[in-house]
């Protein structure tokens, strides 16, 4: 995946140098690794909502679960499926489960009604827009990410931002405490939980999976 962002911004849009890569959740494990493999095309990095580690643990538990209920639904068929399967459904439950901040949850769906109101739609709205193939992919991208042993190559500066309330990513593994320590100019930054926070995946301005490059091209500035 780094490789084909690489040559598409360097061959195919002809940017050989950019200001910063920035990305959340798994654009911010893309952005730990754009600082490895490509230290000197960056003045700098800044991954969100992410940990320069191998995804083990409950993550990879949740992410094998997840995988397991597609491959396992009667009606997969391999992926030669005619229909979508049902397998999709424990993506989005797990999203919540583990995507969303149970106080900011709490605030936003008080009573029960609210909360298996928003529970239903919720499920409802991703079940049908999302593909089973698609999902088996997108979650099993990850198996191989591993940056922890090459953070030495990142020279330029680095902030990684974290959320104390990321389910996926809680403060308590200690983690990127210790990680970020490794490159020449890391900094590590805990948002503490606020009305304002809201776990991994509803923080406002946010996009799952998402990675920017801010570029200076042509003496113009672009996203």
């Amino acid at each position: 995946m780094i490789e084909l962002q690489y040559r598409l911004l360097t061959q195919g849009l002809g940017v050989n140098h950019v200001r910063l890569v920035m990305g959340t959740s798994m654009g911010g494990m893309h952005s730990w690794l754009w600082a490895e493999q490509h230290p000197d095309v960056m003045d700098a990095a800044m991954p969100l909502a992410s940990q320069p580690v191998e995804i083990a643990g409950r993550n990879r538990m949740m992410r094998r679960m997840i995988m397991d209920d597609i491959r396992n639904s009667p009606d997969w068929n391999n992926g030669e499926y005619k229909q979508q399967t049902a397998g999709p459904g424990s993506r989005t439950r797990s999203a919540i489960e583990h995507g969303h901040a149970p106080l900011r949850m709490q605030k936003d769906e008080p009573t029960r009604q609210q909360a298996d109101d928003f529970l239903e739609k919720f499920v409802a709205s991703h079940v049908t827009t999302t593909d089973a193939n698609d999902m088996l992919y997108y979650v099993d991208a990850s198996r191989n990410y591993k940056p922890e042993p090459q953070l030495e190559k990142i020279i330029c500066p680095l902030t990684a931002v974290n959320s104390a309330d990321d389910q996926i990513n809680p403060p308590e593994l200690k983690i990127i405490d210790k990680d970020i320590q490794k490159g020449k100019n890391g900094k590590y930054v805990l948002r503490p939980i606020t009305d304002e926070t809201r776990g991994h995946a509803r923080i406002p301005g946010r996009q799952f999976g998402s990675i920017i490059w801010r570029t200076c091209c042509s003496g113009r500035n672009t996203e």
